[in-house]
Parts: C-alpha cells; structure tokens; sequence
C-alpha cells in the first residue's frame, strides 16, 4: 500500500462565539449589588436620628460588647430592629440611653477602684439602673465615711467621690435628684431644738448637690433634692441599720 492509498486526515476546528465568558461577570455583578446594598444603608443611616447613628456606630466599634449589652441595631420600617423586629423606636432610643448610663456607671467604678485613696470604700458605691433611670447610693455603713456624725458636712472622701461622679455626669442632658436618707434614730441635739432626720436628710442632700455644682453639674441638671429622713430605708427590716444612711444620687432618663 502506498501513500496514496491512506484515509485522508480531516480536521474540525469548532467555532468559539462571544457568548459565553465562563463565570466572571457573576463575581462582577455580586460585587455591584453589594456596593449598592452598602451605599443604600449608609444613605439610611445619614437619615436618621443621633441615637440610632450612635447605637450603628456603638455596635461596629465594639459588636460583641454591644451584643452582650442587649442593645438592637435599628433598621428602617416603624422602628424595627435588625435583631428584634417588634422594637419600637422609643424603646430603641431607650435602650440607647439606658446603655450611655450603664457606661457612666462603669467609668465611675473604675475611676473610682483606681483611686488608691477611695478604693477602700468602693463597697460603699451602690449602682442601680431602675424605670426611673441610674440611682447611684453613697451609703454609710459605719460612722463618719462620707459626712460627719450628725452632720451635713461632707468630709474628704465624699468631695472626692462627688467630683468623680460629676465630671461623668456633665456629659449627659439628663436630669439629677439627689436624696438624703437616714436611719430611724432620732435626732438629739440640745443645740438644734426642732431639728429633725428631715432636715438632717435634706441638708445632706443639699451639701451633695453644691458639691455637684461646684464640680462642673449646672443648675439645669438639678432636678430637686428631697430629704426623706427614714421614710424610705434600705433595710426596711433593720430601721436602725447604718445602711439605711445614704445619699442618693439619681441620673433620670430623659424620656
């Protein structure tokens, strides 16, 4: 068999269109939906209220503490939240505010337990967030912690306390009352005939608002002072307990 007696050989070459550019423009168009969903929420956020800027802002600076804090991340639609759907925007700005004076709290702690002087009386600090706002307590617990037995003279420590909580407290439009509270002895003294635990209570509540003023609070901040005398005792089951003496410091909600 010679040459010329061989099959021919025969070559196909399949023709390549431009419809098909395998699986980059899917990349290209996700990438796009994606650069719009971001420009979309950052549009909404300039739209909206300073406590929902600052509650987006809080959870990016911080998400997992935010998380843990039980605060939501509001989301456009009647006050919905991204994490609870059911939010209404009141009780977003709320739980905004409510987490501001949970951080007040924690600075005054820690100024506080880093005051080698004042760490020794941090057990005397009493910090609680109710409806009505943060109720800070300086309470006695023995005799001449923070005033003079029988007196509304504040001593050393008090002033130190009281200026540590006011320059927190100069960082919020909330409103203050400060309480005075004493225990259900009753007060004895030949100098002062008439002289009662209310005027005692009032007047050391007094002393602790000047000192709040003095330190930077303004009197746009005072909502009132009371002085209760033992009408409203911490241990209602000991009238008598030094406990029941205290100051009571209350930063209400705005709202």
């Amino acid at each position: 068999m010679d040459g010329n007696d061989l099959p021919p050989i025969i070559v196909k070459k399949k023709g390549h269109g431009h419809g098909h550019h395998g699986g980059a423009w899917k990349v290209a168009y996700a990438d796009f939906v994606t650069a719009m969903m971001a420009l979309f929420i950052v549009l909404w956020i300039l739209g909206q209220s300073q406590e929902v800027k600052e509650a987006v802002a809080g959870y990016f600076k911080d998400p997992v503490g935010f998380k843990e804090g039980g605060s939501k991340i509001p989301f456009p639609g009647k006050g919905a939240g991204i994490l609870d759907g059911q939010k209404s925007e009141e009780e977003i700005a709320q739980e905004v505010e409510k987490q501001k004076i949970e951080n007040i709290k924690d600075k005054i702690l820690t100024e506080v337990s880093d005051n080698k002087a004042l760490k020794s009386i941090l057990s005397n600090l009493k910090f609680e967030v109710t409806n009505e706002g943060l109720r800070i307590e300086m309470i006695e617990e023995g005799n001449n912690i923070f005033f003079d037995l029988g007196s509304a003279h504040l001593n050393d420590r008090a002033r130190a306390i009281l200026k540590i909580i006011a320059q927190q407290l100069v960082k919020l439009p909330n409103k203050i009352a400060v309480e005075g509270h004493t225990d259900s002895r009753p007060f004895n003294s030949a100098k002062m005939p008439g002289y009662t635990n209310y005027e005692l209570s009032a007047d050391r509540a007094n002393a602790a608002r000047r000192e709040l003023m003095d330190d930077g609070v303004s009197n746009a901040q005072i909502d009132g002072i009371i002085g209760y005398a033992d009408k409203r005792l911490r241990d209602p089951k000991d009238p008598y307990s030094l406990v029941n003496r205290r100051i009571s410091i209350i930063v209400k909600y705005t709202k």
